[in-house]
C-alpha cells in the first residue's frame, strides 16, 4: 500500500483522483461532486492498492468520511470503504487545446486517463459522466 497526497471521490464503484497543490481545489471540486451524489472515498490521504490488475482507492480509518470546506471547518459526509480507479485529475494544470490529445498518467503500473483541470469550469460534470460510464474519445 502506498499514500498520495490528494482526494478520491466514487460512484458505482469508479473513482476519480484528484491531485494537485494546497489550495487547488481537490476539496471544492469533491464537494461539487457529492452534492450531485458522488460518494467520498479520502480527502488528503489518498490509500493505493494493486488488487486483481485495478488500483483500489482507500482511506486512512481516522479520516474516513472527513472533508475540509475551506473557511468553515471539517464536514462528515458519506464515504466508501473503497472505489475501483478510473481517471486522475491534475488541477495544477491548464489544458488550453480544445480537442486535445488524451494523455495518461499511470499509477501502480497501470494507466489511467488524466485530465488537466484548472480552470475548466465543466470539470465537474466532467467527471461525473466518466464517473457514471462515459469515456474520452480519442481524436481522429
Amino acid at each position: 500500500m502506498s499514500m498520495l497526497h490528494g482526494t478520491a471521490i466514487a460512484r458505482n464503484g469508479r473513482a476519480a483522483l484528484l491531485l494537485g497543490g494546497a489550495g487547488a481545489g481537490k476539496s471544492s471540486l469533491a464537494l461539487q461532486l457529492l452534492a450531485l451524489g458522488a460518494d467520498l472515498v479520502a480527502d488528503d490521504a489518498v490509500a493505493l492498492n494493486l488488487t486483481g490488475g485495478r488500483v483500489m482507492l482507500s482511506c486512512a480509518p481516522s479520516i474516513k468520511g472527513m472533508i475540509e470546506a475551506r473557511g468553515i471547518g471539517l464536514l462528515k459526509v458519506n464515504a466508501v470503504d473503497q472505489a475501483a480507479l478510473a481517471i486522475v485529475v491534475d488541477l495544477d494544470k491548464t489544458e488550453h487545446a480544445r480537442l486535445p490529445v488524451p494523455e495518461e498518467h499511470v499509477i501502480l503500473g497501470v494507466r489511467f486517463p488524466l485530465v488537466f483541470g484548472k480552470g475548466n469550469p465543466s470539470l465537474g460534470a466532467v467527471i461525473w459522466c466518466i464517473l457514471g460510464g462515459g469515456q474520452i474519445l480519442p481524436v481522429d
